[in-house]
């Protein structure tokens, strides 16, 4: 039991793996893997409808961490009150930056794919691949701050989406 209180993961939890957004620890288990026996968290998705296992040792190094202190998320809500940066660059390349940013995780490279693709009424049109890259990077943040705020992630989606419109 002494893992336990090394890894400051628990069952209940909601934590952030990288590639997948917002999930909840359903416990641990142990797994034979290659005639080792290996300790894996095991990570449910609910909006992927996925169960991760992930082993132990190795979840910090492949990016699982807890959820945002509200600091953090308060950052990311500053960011994106900031104004878009528009880049004058081929879309193929700012969505692999895009793309990469949303994978990392991290909250406040997440606000600013959100600020810099949010159109606002008077704006020109998105094309398909911004518009749906642009709900992906939403529904990200949207899912790590609803489970911050314990609320609904629709409900957490229209008020980062008012906090922009507002700014």
């Amino acid at each position: 039991m002494a893992r336990k209180s090394e890894s400051s993961f628990e069952e209940g939890d909601f934590v952030v793996y990288p590639t997948h957004g917002v999930g909840r620890i359903l416990g641990t288990e142990e797994r034979e893997v290659a005639g080792m026996k290996l300790e894996m968290l095991v990570v449910r998705f609910e909006h992927d409808r996925m169960t991760l296992r992930v082993p132990m040792e190795k979840a910090r190094s492949l990016g699982l961490r807890t959820l945002s202190s509200k600091k953090q998320m308060e950052q990311a809500i500053t960011t994106l009150q900031g104004k878009a940066k528009v880049r004058r660059t081929m879309w193929s390349r700012r969505a692999q930056e895009y793309e990469t940013k949303i994978k990392s995780g991290d909250p406040v490279s997440i606000a600013e794919v959100v600020r810099d693709l949010h159109r606002r009424t008077n704006q020109s049109e998105q094309s398909y691949s911004e518009r749906q890259m642009y709900q992906a990077a939403l529904e990200r943040l949207a899912r790590e701050f609803a489970a911050i705020e314990k609320i609904d992630q629709d409900a957490a989606a229209l008020r980062l989406e008012d906090l922009m419109d507002a700014a």
